[in-house]
C-alpha cells in the first residue's frame, strides 16, 4: 500500500525589519526581538526572521552609547512583511528625510508598520499614522500631540490598530510582541515565551502608561499637583474634598474649577479613578481577596466597590481576577518524529543569495540543544 503521508508545508517565516534611529533605546529593541527568538526556539522552527537596518548600513548609536552594526542598509531590497521603527532620545532630531521617504515607500508596498519607544514620531512625520490610534513613550506624548494633530495618540502601553502596531518604551515592546505572537500562533506559545523570560504578567492593550501628571501640566499648576499627590498618598483612607481644599488654601468651588479646567473631570471622579486603578493593579498582581482589595483602596463595602469597578472598567472585579490567572503551559514533548520534521522545515529556509543573513537561523540552530526546543505545539 502506498504511503500517502505528506511532509508539513514549508511556510515561510514572517520577516521583520527593525529600522534603527540614532539614539534608539537598546532595552526596547531587545524587548521586541527576544520574543521572536524564543518563539522560534519553543516552536522548533523558524516562525520569525528579522534584520536590523540603517540608512547606509553603518553602525547606529543607542541612547546608552553602545553602537549596533545593522544587518543591512535600507537600500537592500529585502522581502519584509513588517517594519518596526526603533526610536529613543530626541526623535525630532534623529528622523531624517531619507527615513520618511523609505517608510512611505514601504507603506506603498502594503507592508505592516510599527514602532517602539519614540519610533512613532518617524511614522507620524511620514503621514503614516494619520487617523490611527498610536502609542509613544509618555515623555514624547505632548510634543507629538502638538506636532501631529491627525494622530489619535494614546497613553496605552501599546496600540494595535489594523496594520499599525506602536509601542511605548522600556519593556512595553515585549508585551506588544507577545500579543502579536499569540494572535499569530496561539496563546500557548505566547505563555511559553513569558515563562522563559520569567515574565509574570503579560500586559494587554488596555494597560496604560503611568504618565507623571507634572509632565502633563508642567509647572503651571503647583496646587493641583500638590492635591493629586495627597490623593495618591491617601488611597486607603480617602481625604474629603473639603480637607483637600483646606490643605492648599483654596475653596471647595475653586478646587472643582481647578480639576475641570486642567483634567476635564471633577476632583471626586479623579480620586475615584486613582483608587480604581490601584485596585486593578492589586487584582492583577497580588493574591489579595476582593474584600481586601476593596478595603485597601478605600471602599467601605465590597458591593459598592464592585459596582464602581464595573462602571469604570466594564468588567466586575471577579472577572478581572479570573482573566489575570496564569495560563497553563503545554507540557514539553520529546524530540521524536514531529520535532525531526520541524528541524527539516527549519533547515529548508536559507538566506536568499545576495541578501544579508538574519540572526534568526543561527539562534535557532544554537537552541537545538536546549530542553525547551520544540516544546510548544502550535495550533493548526
Amino acid at each position: 500500500m502506498t504511503n500517502t503521508a505528506q511532509a508539513p508545508p514549508k511556510v515561510a517565516p514572517q520577516t521583520l525589519g527593525f529600522l534603527l534611529l540614532e539614539n534608539f533605546t537598546l532595552i526596547s529593541l531587545a524587548s521586541a526581538i527576544e520574543p521572536l527568538r524564543m518563539a522560534n526556539q519553543l516552536a522548533g522552527r523558524e516562525l520569525y526572521r528579522w534584520y536590523t537596518l540603517s540608512l547606509d548600513g553603518s553602525a547606529v548609536s543607542a541612547s546608552d552609547g553602545m553602537k549596533v552594526t545593522p544587518d543591512a542598509s535600507t537600500t537592500v531590497p529585502l522581502a519584509l512583511d513588517s517594519i518596526i521603527v526603533c526610536g529613543g532620545v530626541a526623535p525630532h532630531r534623529s528622523v531624517q528625510r531619507e527615513h520618511v521617504n523609505w517608510l512611505q515607500a514601504q507603506a506603498r508596498r502594503s507592508r505592516r508598520l510599527g514602532s517602539i519607544c519614540t519610533g512613532s514620531w518617524a511614522l507620524a512625520r511620514a503621514g503614516l499614522l494619520d487617523g490611527y490610534e498610536a502609542s509613544v513613550h509618555w515623555e514624547c506624548l505632548a510634543a507629538m500631540q502638538e506636532a501631529f494633530p491627525k494622530v489619535a495618540l494614546s497613553t496605552r502601553l501599546f496600540s494595535i490598530d489594523h496594520d499599525r502596531a506602536t509601542s511605548s518604551g522600556g519593556t512595553a515592546p515585549l508585551d506588544m510582541m507577545l500579543t502579536l505572537i499569540g494572535r499569530d500562533h496561539g496563546r500557548e506559545l505566547s505563555a511559553g515565551i513569558s515563562e522563559m523570560f520569567i515574565y509574570d504578567r503579560v500586559r494587554g492593550e488596555q494597560d496604560q502608561q503611568r504618565v507623571p501628571l507634572k509632565h502633563v501640566l508642567g509647572t503651571t499648576q503647583p496646587r493641583l499637583l500638590e492635591i493629586v499627590a495627597l490623593m495618591e498618598a491617601n488611597l486607603e483612607e480617602p481625604i474629603s474634598l473639603d480637607e483637600l481644599a483646606d490643605y492648599v488654601n483654596v475653596s471647595r468651588r475653586q478646587l472643582e474649577r481647578l480639576f475641570q479646567k486642567n483634567l476635564s473631570c471633577s476632583p471626586s471622579r479623579y480620586y475615584l479613578k486613582l483608587r480604581l486603578t490601584r485596585a486593578r493593579q492589586l487584582l492583577k498582581q497580588t493574591p489579595m481577596s476582593i474584600i481586601e482589595v476593596a478595603s485597601a483602596c478605600g471602599f467601605v463595602s465590597t458591593p459598592h466597590f464592585s459596582k464602581c469597578y464595573r462602571e469604570y472598567f466594564g468588567i466586575p472585579p471577579r472577572d478581572e481576577r479570573l482573566s489575570s490567572s496564569a495560563v497553563e503551559l503545554v507540557p514539553p514533548v520529546r524530540l521524536g518524529e514531529e520535532a525531526a520534521s520541524m528541524l527539516q522545515t527549519a533547515s529548508a529556509f536559507e538566506a536568499v543569495p545576495d541578501e544579508p543573513v538574519s540572526g534568526a537561523l543561527s539562534a535557532l540552530d544554537q537552541a537545538r540543544g536546549e530542553p525547551t526546543y520544540a516544546s510548544v505545539r502550535l495550533r493548526s
